[in-house]
């Protein structure tokens, strides 16, 4: 049986979006169970409306009467919020050895320093990462590490990051992921004194199949399997490719709005191609970003999330849970 940990009130639509998206999970994987971490009345009265024992059977609560919102200060309501529904999560998580994942859609800045601070960092790494899987152009996925975890980053850590985003696609069924290092260029020379630094290393590290620089521009061509950078610069480019994405949707629909009849029908024809690429883009069909780095896997959701992409969530841990892919970083660090 698969354990997973899931906060029950982090996201903009807790407590109700995230039981459902719980509740969807275990319908659909049986040797799940779930336990939900918050204000435990509220948790109980939603799980008793579905009047499921079946269900109910492998739900656990755990009480924790506080919330770290978005406005906190993460270091801060680690420390001294410890009756919150992340820190009591996190201190679950460490303490079982039964529970061997975490998902949350609240606070990403108090889930990381949670899993940095109470859950702990994987033996020989120094700065773990976030990293979300992304579409690609291709039909596949990329893997972008870090997006946003460290603003600021040494060379060391972007090869640490390229080592865990190959194991990271290695679990994902990637034999031999290519990885890039992302850049203002492809050649070489350019860059920041960071970019260099990194580029000499991940290119003298011959366990990583490293492949050169990758322009933002390429990130979603399919011609990378892993694209590291500092979470600054992955940040802004994960947001890039969110906020590009619906901005071509949103001229599609007023292009077709304002078109006329041929639009119309030609969106009708097209609709669904649409609907598929909407599928691949949409976080509520794609789960999270895996937190990579730490002693257990933690998928840290959209804070926007409802049942649908928790679900997705809970399903993703499952997976890189029964993958092992915590063990296969550790191995990959050892290796190094």
């Amino acid at each position: 049986m698969t354990k997973i940990i899931v906060d029950a009130f982090g996201g903009d639509y807790a407590p109700k979006e995230i039981i459902d998206g719980s509740i969807q999970a275990l319908k659909e994987e049986q040797d799940l169970s779930i336990v939900l971490v918050g204000k435990e009345k509220e948790i109980n009265d939603i799980i008793s409306s579905y009047n499921d024992e079946s269900l109910s059977s492998r739900i656990e609560v755990v009480d924790a009467q506080d919330i770290i919102t978005n406005d906190d200060v993460p270091t801060e309501a680690i420390r001294h919020k410890t009756e919150s529904s992340i820190v009591k999560a996190m201190k679950r998580l460490k303490e079982d050895d039964e529970c061997q994942g975490f998902v949350s859609a609240g606070s990403t800045g108090a889930v990381l320093v949670g899993a940095t601070l109470i859950a702990g960092r994987i033996q020989g790494i120094n700065r773990p990462a976030l990293a979300p899987f992304l579409p690609t152009v291709t039909g596949g996925q990329v893997i972008l590490c870090d997006c946003g975890a460290n603003i600021e980053c040494k060379d060391i850590n972007i090869l640490q990051f390229a080592h865990m985003g190959t194991a990271y696609a290695k679990a994902n069924g990637i034999e031999n992921p290519k990885v890039g290092l992302l850049n203002n260029g492809a050649e070489e020379h350019k860059g920041t004194q960071l970019n260099r630094d990194a580029y000499a290393l991940l290119k003298e590290d011959k366990k990583l199949n490293f492949v050169g620089n990758c322009e933002a521009r390429d990130i979603l061509s399919g011609d990378y399997d892993v694209v590291v950078a500092d979470g600054f610069n992955g940040n802004i480019a994960l947001k890039s490719c969110e906020g590009t994405a619906n901005a071509i949707f949103a001229l599609l629909k007023d292009g077709i709005m304002k078109g006329g009849l041929r639009a119309k029908l030609g969106y009708l024809l097209l609709k669904p191609t649409f609907k598929t690429l909407k599928k691949r883009v949409d976080y509520n069909d794609n789960g999270g970003a895996c937190f990579l780095g730490v002693n257990k896997v933690i998928v840290k959701s959209h804070g926007a999330s409802k049942a649908k992409s928790i679900k997705a969530s809970i399903l993703q841990c499952s997976g890189l849970i029964k993958a092992d892919v915590v063990g296969k970083i550790k191995e990959g660090i050892a290796k190094e």
